[in-house]
């Protein structure tokens, strides 16, 4: 695969990618540095929103808003760069734990993860948002525990029949599935997906004998499933069956989650980190932290939309 830079600036972390189909743009968001992103590729015009705390994940709404995971809660903004509205906060203690990887689930529900930022606890967990009214239901959004026992949150997809959600703890270097009905939400068969080797004892940036561990997916038209490895410099791709079907080499060391873009769902794009890593790291590989893509034969699934 052929990779290129989309965007001339590095981001510090970048994360939460999607293609917004009705205007052809790429969003994503850059964690630490507060900042929500989106690129015009016919121009190359990209345009940053400064937000009050970090940015975990992004998810367009119906409406035409966005929703927006910040460090404490949901919040909705009805145009770019509008006034956030809260939607709900959360209990936990922000000085410690924040949202992070999230997106929307083929009923428009929202779904957002969180890390436990000192990592020495399994205090993580996965949450669904839904903002719709229903009959018979308080007003408000109805927010249910999905998963934990997690450090950190991330590898959040569907299968395209929508059967079927896979969610990742990076730290455990495992991805897990459940069965799921799209309907009640019901989260059933419990299993492990894929296992990938944890990082040696000792092993330090640069050195060889590491692959990486699962943070962002994906999820192709065939049902594949596609994860960057952060600190591994490589994506992996999946068969629904758990199999490894295939092992990319990347230009960025710390690969951050791919989405599938463009008019036809054919180009890969892939948002990645130069956030604290080693000065040679960032002068051997110097498209680290910036938006790469990369064509691919097999379109990946559009973006689902939250029902607000």
């Amino acid at each position: 695969m052929q990779w290129s830079a989309v965007v001339n600036e590095p981001d510090q972390l970048g994360e939460s990618p999607f293609w917004h189909p009705q205007e052809q743009r790429l969003y994503w968001v850059d964690i630490p540095a507060f900042q929500i992103r989106r690129l015009d590729p016919a121009t190359g015009v990209v345009e940053s929103w400064a937000v009050p705390s970090e940015p975990g994940c992004i998810a367009p709404a119906r409406s035409g808003a966005l929703v927006i995971a910040l460090r404490d809660g949901i919040y909705r903004a009805q145009s770019w760069g509008g006034a956030l509205q809260l939607v709900s906060r959360f209990a936990h203690d922000s000085a410690t734990t924040r949202f992070n990887d999230g997106k929307a689930d083929p009923e428009g529900r929202f779904w957002a993860g969180t890390m436990y930022e000192p990592r020495d606890a399994r205090k993580a967990e996965l949450y669904s948002i839904d903002m719709r009214v229903q009959e018979g239901r308080p007003p408000g959004p109805h927010i249910e525990l999905k998963a934990q026992n997690a450090i950190i949150s991330n590898g959040l997809a569907w299968s395209p029949d929508a059967k079927v959600v896979y969610w990742a703890d990076t730290p455990s270097h495992v991805v897990q599935a459940w069965d799921w009905d799209r309907h009640t939400n019901a989260m059933t068969h419990h299993r492990e997906f894929a296992r990938v080797a944890g990082k040696p004892d000792g092993w330090k940036p640069g050195d060889a004998g590491y692959g990486g561990r699962p943070d962002g997916a994906a999820v192709d038209a065939q049902g594949n499933y596609w994860v960057a490895m952060f600190e591994g410099q490589r994506l992996l791709k999946f068969s629904a069956k758990g199999e490894q079907l295939a092992e990319i080499p990347l230009p960025v060391r710390c690969p951050t989650m791919p989405c599938f873009g463009g008019p036809d769902l054919k180009t890969l794009y892939l948002t990645s980190a130069s956030y604290k890593r080693p000065d040679d790291e960032l002068k051997q590989l110097p498209l680290s932290g910036r938006v790469i893509a990369a064509q691919v034969d097999v379109p990946g699934l559009p973006v689902n939309f939250v029902s607000d």
